[in-house]
């Protein structure tokens, strides 16, 4: 007789009892079924009770503890006498269903035998044979599940070369099986607080309670850090008992700093991202922490194997094997020498600054550098700060649209007065360009005052549509999002009189204003991209967007290129006027910004030259060219070489 079940998958741990499930009846056939239905029940739900008849051991599948299964009867066979004046005994088959991986999928899947036998009163219980929980048990033998690592993938930059792959590192920390017998908990204590003050932790006594409340075998990592690494005197620990640096590999960047806030790192899976991710995610897998190894983690980890071994006097084998899938490699459009020069021209800069670099014919992100100063975080696509007069792009191209060209004169007074506020130029501005000057003057030197004379020809409405004809506040990919800036279309005339000199109301980021400075160069509106394969993320969708409701025309995108190109030959930006290579192209800032203490004046720069168009940022960096346009320089002229 053949009988099937199919059962909830709960997931407690199967025990084993002593005492037995039992049935007697003159018809053994029901009993029979039935002790074998609640044999399976058991083994499925992991309880103790009226079990076995002849057991009192522990499970031999430990590992497996607490995973989802299904057991199930597949067969019962007849009662038959197991010998000539012995018991009644019949056969059952179960099914094993084990989700090892508990994604409500079946992995491992096999059949075993147990034996329901009758005492001398006739009951039916089950007899315990290790077999029954799984083949090959018995003898001590155990059995033990792992999840074999995937590959992860590597970050490529825009000629595929890896600019993330596995480099090595050394895992700091106290291994308290270095200790010698004996050693007691003050002498450890001592050992782990030596550590933590060689690391230059700010709470040594925070880590020593660590290694403490650690169980008497283990490795209590303090930090990891990169081999060959300055900033952790390893050299130091060879005196310090139980002190070890053990070696191993991670997914790093070329350096500590290139490009890290828009890289992110990767790193051990934390407790809280084990805990999202509903199984996929164990204790020590390596996944994406931050930045875009965070956010395109899932594509790069690819997917854990699954192993179950056989352990049986100190030979293994495996009995079930899920090979694991490797995570795919995800290729970006960063450059790695433009990269590596955006990140030279900020070395040193205190201040948060950011320098993002754009390709104008495809509009590929080629660099993203962010200063020390910003402690991590990406200013170079997420500012949204004031960009001053690099802004002024945007209003000679809304002003050539009113009527007002380069050879035109516009009115350069020492200061402006709206609605009785009065905003003046930069300190130091030339006198010489005082008065009636042309409009590539103006550009050129600089003149706030020119622009805002000129506002009665603009209307809000005016100025924002010239800004998203050269890209600001276009929508990008929100997996990757940067600020692209934004100009309100409804300003009172003070409001508008600020915005015209990029203050105000207007805000922007480093990938903005590169994006500026792109679209001129091309002739169009420049759309950033940074991410180039696999096609599934490379072609995913924009978010919702219009053209432009005034495309930039060749003659438009000509005229802004001769006022920058003025600005490097005769005004703000001559600091640029000897950078090797193709003439360069630019724009110079300054935005004020905060009151009283807080106050400080952001430095901005925009240039392109050749295929490349660049902007920089410098919180606190002053007026004129100031520390950006010096960042500027050097990466130019460290692109050049």
């Amino acid at each position: 007789m053949t009988r099937h079940r199919r059962a909830a998958v709960p997931t407690a741990l199967v025990l084993l009892a002593t005492s037995g499930v039992v049935a007697c009846s003159s018809d053994p056939g029901p009993e029979i079924d039935r002790t074998a239905e609640q044999l399976a029940a058991t083994l499925e739900s992991g309880g103790t009770e009226n079990l076995w008849t002849n057991a009192d051991l522990s499970v031999p599948l430990t590992n497996l503890a607490g995973l989802p299964r299904q057991v199930s009867v597949v067969e019962v066979g007849e009662p038959r006498m197991i010998a000539a004046d012995g018991p009644r005994a019949a056969d059952v088959s179960l099914r094993w269903d084990w989700d090892l991986d508990e994604d409500g999928t079946e992995d491992w899947t096999y059949t075993t035998e147990a034996r329901i036998t009758e005492d001398s009163d006739g009951n039916w219980a089950a007899a315990y044979e290790e077999t029954v929980l799984a083949p090959g048990l018995g003898d001590g033998a155990t059995l033990r599940l792992s999840r074999p690592a995937a590959g992860r993938g590597e970050v490529l930059g825009g000629d595929g070369t890896a600019v993330v792959t596995d480099r090595p590192v050394r895992r700091v920390g106290v291994d308290k099986t270095r200790f010698p017998d004996g050693a007691t908990d003050e002498e450890i204590h001592a050992a782990a607080i030596a550590v933590a003050e060689a690391i230059g932790f700010d709470d040594p006594v925070a880590y020593a309670e660590r290694v403490m409340a650690a169980g008497p075998r283990a490795f209590v990592e303090a930090i990891t850090v990169r081999e060959g690494s300055e900033d952790v005197a390893v050299a130091e620990l060879d005196d310090v008992p139980g002190a070890v640096a053990l070696p191993d590999e991670l997914p790093l960047a070329p350096t500590t700093t290139w490009a890290r806030p828009l890289l992110g790192r990767a790193g051990e899976a934390t407790a809280e991202i084990i805990e999202e991710s509903d199984g996929e995610i164990g204790p020590g897998d390596v996944v994406g922490l931050s930045g875009l190894q965070r956010t395109y983690d899932a594509h790069l980890r690819g997917t854990p194997g699954l192993a179950v071994t056989l352990d049986y006097g100190g030979d293994s084998h495996v009995v079930f094997e899920e090979p694991p899938v490797d995570g795919e490699d995800l290729q970006l459009s960063l450059d790695a020498a433009v990269q590596t020069a955006a990140e030279q021209a900020l070395e040193g800069v205190e201040a948060p600054a950011g320098l993002l670099a754009l390709r104008p014919s495809t509009g590929e992100v080629l660099a993203v550098a962010n200063s020390a100063g910003t402690e991590g975080q990406n200013i170079a696509m997420l500012a949204t700060l004031a960009p001053g007069s690099s802004f002024k792009v945007v209003t000679a191209l809304a002003l050539l649209r009113a009527g007002v060209g380069p050879d035109d004169v516009v009115s350069c007074t020492p200061e402006a007065t709206v609605s009785g506020y009065s905003i003046a130029n930069y300190p130091d501005y030339p006198p010489s360009y005082l008065g009636d000057i042309t409009m590539t003057d103006a550009i050129a030197q600089s003149c706030n005052s020119a622009l805002i004379h000129a506002r009665d020809r603009l209307t809000p409405q005016d100025l924002a549509d010239a800004a998203a004809s050269l890209g600001i506040g276009q929508p990008l990919r929100v997996d990757w999002g940067g600020f692209t800036g934004s100009v309100p279309t409804e300003m009172t005339d003070t409001e508008l009189a600020a915005s015209l000199i990029g203050q105000g109301d207007v805000l922007a980021s480093p990938l903005a204003m590169a994006t500026v400075a792109a679209s001129v160069r091309a002739g169009e509106v420049v759309t950033p991209r940074l991410v180039l394969a696999p096609d599934e993320l490379a072609d995913a969708p924009h978010a919702a967007a219009d053209d432009p409701p005034h495309p930039l025309t060749p003659e438009e995108a000509d005229v802004l290129t001769r006022y920058m190109r003025a600005v490097v030959d005769e005004g703000t930006g001559v600091l640029l006027s000897d950078v090797p290579g193709e003439p360069v192209h630019a724009k110079t800032g300054s935005a004020e910004v905060g009151e009283g203490d807080s106050y400080r004046v952001d430095s901005w720069m925009i240039a392109h030259r050749g295929d490349l168009a660049v902007a920089a940022l410098v919180h606190g960096g002053g007026h004129g060219a100031g520390a950006a346009g010096d960042a500027v320089e050097r990466f130019l002229r460290n692109v050049s070489r």
